[in-house]
């Protein structure tokens, strides 16, 4: 179990979780970027921005 950056929330990881994996908090439906994984950390995932076809 590790703390939403968010909302504190407890989030669940599965075991085989990998860095730069999305989760969901279920708490805050924030979506969270997995940063490190010994020990876990996430942070809140980056917007993903549209490049109009650039």
């Amino acid at each position: 179990m590790v703390s939403c950056p968010e909302c504190k929330g407890a989030v669940e990881l599965r075991e085989d979780i990998l860095a730069s994996e999305i989760v969901v908090c279920y708490a805050c439906s924030s979506e969270l970027e997995v940063i490190a994984v010994e020990p876990a950390l996430l942070a809140l995932a980056p917007e993903v921005e549209e490049d109009w076809g650039e």
